[in-house]
């Protein structure tokens, strides 16, 4: 449902005020609905110029209205040490919850993968033992196509005809959530559970993804259901942490489910918080910063138990996540080799904008031309064909034969001789994880650069082209892996030109650093990506070269391009806010950003008059306003704001003050009449009013937030963006010097303005349309 107050106008903020607005902004919004199926699919597209009018914002400003305030006094007079303690207490029990759960979701993940995959390997495998001569070699090549073509399309057809949401890692849509966007379904159970078993099948399918990006969404759609006590799914209410049913306390739980998703992809518990800190939560304070790291760490240490049992092992906790690098000691580094490693961040951040850019291209092209369902799972069977076809060829191309060692998964033979085994088939014929370890940890000269080079190439190009796809898909392995193999490949070149081994560290932590600084170029983050790669690796003395590649990455990737996960931000034209405002833009008033005319209400409102309304209007927010004349130019005196849910919650239980007939009751409207019906509030369309009860009257004064944050319609844009990021909020109400309502800023109004350096084009303002 499209919100004019929450969409700005479509020219310029300035809606016509003439008698016949209503139906000149239908036109406006009719022709750029036309404009955006156009830039959808059109020759002249440029998805990352406009703003889509479909996304709402989430309400983070507390309503202190008449129930709060009671609520409140009610509280005074009992002890609020109790309640305030038992609240407290509440959170953090919940915080337990979302860490146990999401560990057990990353569990069954790790443990179906490793079926699924082992066994495709392994029956593979056995095929090449005995089928290797002539056209025999076709026969294991054409069964492990087909595997994964069903494993693959399995997770397609979830996607496409189960929940489109779940496709990709998911963190650019919990990142938007946490920015306060409500981006449609992202944090349901249909969402979860498509991309729970989509990453199964994707993953086990033999694709360039990983597991580890899903599993933050997972664990942020854990944290959104389980915080709130309830099931809209399964229409099942447990009655509980019903305290917890508002727009801020559950943007909270899902920062720490982000949080425990990270530690248990990585085994990262520090790393989870910092990664939720810098790429997710746009809200922060010192007391959530404790129960994200509880999340976090009991989420790493549930895992652990958990993998220690299927692993045979119980209670010896060494697999703290899902990827375990393997231990990185007696791996040394000479302070000389600081600079070496700049070097390979400069090169981190060149092919991390290379990497972006071709994404882009290709995403674009999916969004003009690849939209339809059977053209999606088309796609994605196609990708999967390519892969196993090049990952064929290069085993079977290549003659590496190197002696079986402990870090090789599935050695495949071929044709070396006995104790041998295929150095192209450990890179390409294993999981990404595995991968990535024997890069890490494989013995000096055990992969020829013959071997690696191409092995390099296809799978940056192969990455390139799944990220994307209508699949569950991580980033972080692919562009470890990817990474990995040119940072062998540059460690493998210096020791070609060192007269003594001991001149330069070991190839596999150059492999470490190379990974790092593919990563770093790609996604652009810093702190939190030094402090998992610590952990993940166990040794805290790789933190600063880390640290150093992964700065030296984004400033160079930043030259060309935003990082990817930004993009595609930007691509499905959200409006998100960013750290702070666009530059050079004081000189933006409100009265040029806000929308007007805008439809308020009257204090004691009729009945009729409000239903014709909200039938009428798709806004979210209605400035409250003292009665005045009929020409409703300026609106009368300022008294609050009440929202669309309110309105619809007090439609539904008959909140009326006054009848036709004096003898009809008047039912007692509490906070957990609101709480009940949160997140999806009953349409107003689906409301039944009868014609006697339109001409009754409803008083809006109890409900209404009686202090929002208004503005004078001579502030800047700099100063509205500050109170929108800082403050959460949903509506800015505009007022002219006489306290009366001129006009409203939204997310969309202000999202709108952005400096691209890109492009050169310095202060721009995006069209806002409907796609």
């Amino acid at each position: 449902m499209n919100d004019p107050n929450e969409t700005s106008s479509l020219l310029a903020g300035r809606p016509p005020s003439s008698a016949n607005s209503a139906s000149s902004d239908t036109i406006i919004r009719q022709r750029h609905a036309s404009a955006g199926r156009n830039r959808a699919r059109g020759e002249e597209f440029e998805a990352m110029d406009v703003l889509s009018d479909r996304y709402q914002s989430s309400d983070y400003d507390v309503i202190e209205n008449q129930l709060h305030t009671e609520d409140e006094q009610l509280l005074a007079k009992q002890k609020i040490p109790k309640f305030i303690w038992q609240l407290e207490m509440k959170r953090w029990f919940v915080m337990l919850l979302i860490g146990m759960t999401t560990a057990a979701i990353a569990a069954g993940v790790d443990i179906c993968i490793d079926v699924l995959a082992g066994s495709k390997y392994s029956l593979v495998a056995s095929y090449f033992a005995h089928k290797v001569d002539d056209i025999s070699i076709l026969i294991p090549f054409f069964l492990w196509m087909g595997i994964d073509v069903v494993f693959v399309f399995l997770a397609a057809m979830l996607v496409v005809y189960g929940e489109p949401v779940a496709a990709g890692s998911g963190i650019p849509q919990i990142k938007c959530y946490l920015n306060g966007v409500l981006v449609p379904h992202v944090v349901r159970f249909k969402t979860l559970l498509c991309k729970v078993i989509g990453i199964i099948f994707a993953v086990s399918g033999g694709l360039a993804v990983g597991k580890e990006g899903p599993m933050i969404h997972a664990g942020s759609v854990v944290a959104a259901g389980v915080s709130q006590g309830k099931s809209t799914t399964f229409r099942r209410d447990l009655k509980i942490f019903r305290d917890f049913r508002t727009d801020h306390e559950k943007r909270d739980f899902v920062s720490g489910g982000a949080a425990a998703g990270v530690a248990a992809a990585f085994g990262a518990p520090i790393g989870g918080v910092l990664f939720s800190l810098e790429e997710g939560a746009s809200f922060w304070n010192q007391s959530l910063t404790w129960r994200i790291f509880f999340a976090s760490m009991t989420c790493s240490f549930t895992l652990n138990v958990l993998l220690s049992y299927y692993n045979g092992n119980p209670w010896s906790l060494s697999s703290p996540g899902l990827i375990n690098f393997g231990e990185f000691t007696g791996i040394d580094y000479h302070g000389y080799e600081i600079l070496l490693f700049l070097l390979m961040g400069v090169i981190g951040g060149l092919l991390g904008a290379l990497f972006n850019a071709i994404n882009y291209k290709i995403t674009v092209f999916r969004m003009k031309y690849v939209y339809r369902g059977s053209m999606c799972v088309m796609e994605v069977i196609v990708i999967a064909i390519l892969t196993v076809s090049l990952s064929f060829l290069s085993i079977y191309l290549g003659k590496d034969c190197q002696p079986v060692t402990q870090y090789v998964e599935n050695p495949l033979q071929l044709f070396c001789g006995d104790g041998e085994y295929s150095a192209s088939a450990s890179l390409f014929f294993s999981t990404p994880e595995e991968s990535v370890k024997t890069l890490f940890h494989a013995r000096e000269g055990s992969i020829s650069f013959l071997t690696l080079l191409p092995f390099c190439v296809i799978y940056f190009l192969l990455a390139t082209l799944t990220y994307g796809l209508s699949i569950p898909s991580g980033l972080f392995i692919p562009c470890l892996l990817a990474g990995a193999a040119w940072g062998r490949l540059f460690g493998m070149f210096l020791h070609y030109l060192s007269p003594t081994p001991e001149v330069f560290s070991a190839c596999g932590l150059y492999a470490l650093i190379g990974a790092a600084a593919q990563l770093g170029g790609v996604i652009r983050m810093t702190i939190s990506l030094t402090v998992i790669l610590m952990e993940a690796t166990h040794n805290i003395t790789y933190g600063l070269p880390l640290m150093l590649v992964l700065i030296t990455a984004k400033w160079v990737g930043d030259i060309f391009n935003h990082g990817l996960y930004d993009i595609h931000i930007e691509l499905h034209s959200v409006p998100l806010l960013h750290w702070g405002p666009p530059p050079v833009s004081s000189h933006i008033k409100a009265s040029d950003v806000m929308n007007h005319p805008v439809v308020t209400l009257n204090t004691i409102e009729n009945v009729g008059r409000l239903m014709d309304i909200l039938l009428k209007n798709d806004h979210n927010g209605f400035p409250v306003v003292d009665p005045y004349d009929e020409t409703r130019i300026l609106g009368g005196t300022f008294r609050g704001l009440i929202i669309r849910s309110q309105l619809s919650v007090l439609l539904k239980n008959k909140a009326f003050t006054s009848w036709p007939t004096s003898n009809e009751p008047r039912k007692r409207i509490q906070l957990d009449d609101f709480r009940n019906e949160y997140p999806r509030f009953t349409e107003i369309a689906d409301i039944s009013i009868t014609d006697r009860e339109r001409e009754c009257s409803i008083d809006l004064r109890p409900f209404m937030n009686p202090s929002p944050y208004s503005v004078s319609k001579e502030a800047s844009l700099p100063r509205m963006f500050r109170l929108f990021r800082a403050l959460g909020l949903r509506h800015l109400v505009v007022t002219d010097g006489h306290n009366r309502v001129v006009g409203i800023v939204t997310r969309k109004d202000l999202a709108r303005y952005r400096y691209n350096s890109h492009r050169n084009r310095g202060l721009e303002e995006l069209p806002i349309v409907s796609i």
